[in-house]
Order: C-alpha cells, then sequence, then structure tokens
C-alpha cells in the first residue's frame, strides 16, 4: 500500500491555519451574469452564488472589509455596459465597497487592486468567485507572490467542464474544480469546505 500524496505545505511542515474574517479581506471575483446564463454558465453557479451571498452578509456583519473584481472585455463576453458583465445580484456590492475592473484573469493586473488591500492593512485574502480554474487560481497565486496569505471557500467558488488535452477525454466541471484546488493547496492556499471551517473569531 501506498502512501497518501502530501502537499508540498506539508512536505515543508507549514500548516497553516485558514483565514478568518477577523485578520482577512473577503475577494469576491467574477461573480457575474455570464456565468449564471449563456454559453459559459457554470454548473454549480447557484449554489456557489448562494454560498457568496450567505458570507458576504456574515462579512459585512463583523466588519470585514470587501472587494469585489469584475472582469470586463470590447467584445465577446463581460462587454462592459451589458447585463451579463453586471454582477449578479446575490453578489453585488453594497455601498462603499469597491470594485475593481481587469481584462486579464488574475485581478491583480488591475494596478489600483494591491494598493488598496495593502491600505486596508490585512495580510489574509479569502477568495471566492469565478472560475475556480481560471480567474480564482490566477489571482491566488498572484497574492502570493505579494505576501499575501490566502484561503479559498470552496463552495463559494465553481468552474465549467472543459475539453480533454492530447486526445483524452473532456474533464467535467467537478474534475476541474477539484484539480484546481488541489493544485492551489499544494503551496498556494488554505482550501476550506465553507465559511464554517473559516478560521475563528
Amino acid at each position: 500500500m501506498t502512501d497518501s500524496p502530501k502537499t508540498l505545505l506539508e512536505l515543508s511542515g507549514l500548516a497553516p491555519d485558514p483565514a478568518s474574517l477577523d485578520d482577512a479581506i473577503l475577494v469576491v471575483i467574477d461573480a457575474q451574469n455570464e456565468y449564471v446564463r449563456g454559453p459559459i454558465a457554470l454548473p454549480g453557479v447557484q449554489p456557489a452564488l448562494a454560498a457568496i451571498e450567505s458570507l458576504l452578509a456574515e462579512a459585512r456583519a463583523a466588519g470585514t472589509p470587501i472587494v469585489h473584481v469584475a472582469h470586463t472585455s470590447s467584445e465577446g463576453v463581460f462587454v462592459e455596459g451589458t447585463e451579463g458583465a453586471e454582477i449578479a445580484p446575490q453578489a453585488a456590492p453594497a455601498n462603499g465597497e469597491p470594485v475593481f475592473k481587469k481584462e486579464l484573469p488574475n485581478g491583480f493586473t488591475n494596478p489600483d487592486l494591491a494598493p488598496a488591500l495593502e491600505k486596508l492593512g490585512r495580510k489574509n485574502l479569502i477568495l471566492t468567485g469565478f472560475m475556480t480554474h481560471m480567474c480564482v487560481d490566477s489571482t491566488a497565486r498572484a497574492a502570493v507572490d505579494l505576501g499575501y496569505g490566502v484561503t479559498i471557500v470552496e463552495n463559494a467558488t465553481a468552474t465549467r467542464p472543459l475539453p480533454g488535452v492530447l486526445g483524452r477525454p473532456a474533464r467535467s466541471a467537478q474534475e476541474v474544480h477539484d484539480g484546481a484546488l488541489a493544485g492551489l493547496a499544494d503551496l498556494f492556499a488554505v482550501v476550506v469546505p465553507d465559511a464554517t471551517a473559516l478560521g475563528k473569531r
């Protein structure tokens, strides 16, 4: 019987705790209508939006800083000014919660995001949103490069199925989601199943 694989964090003797709402910034990534309907609608989008809505309410009650990231494009999907580019009602920003627009997967490609987070004075980020394998993944990795601890709430993220490569079978949305989170949990993030598993306040 072979040993269970270990993450690089475990092999390094590191076991970071998940962030709490008291010591983190909640970042909601691309919770936009394009993912609710149309050609890139996500199979798990409704439960994920419900989880985001609940977490937003909890964070607001706790006084946790909240920032939103939204994708924008000049053509195709996420075209600014269209309904698809709007943030879904369940995740809509409250008054005073900033929205940082981007044109690439990594949220930090908006040059205003990093200074805004730094000004808030917290070194942990709680990430939610879409898609797990794309914008959540790339933003998490960039955050680690900038010195942040990252926690990802699994049920508040979702993604879509992808074609297989090199003649291999297509991958279901769940397989892509699980693979993305496994890669992040190897070194870049603490992954928790839901908001109840965040650090205790």
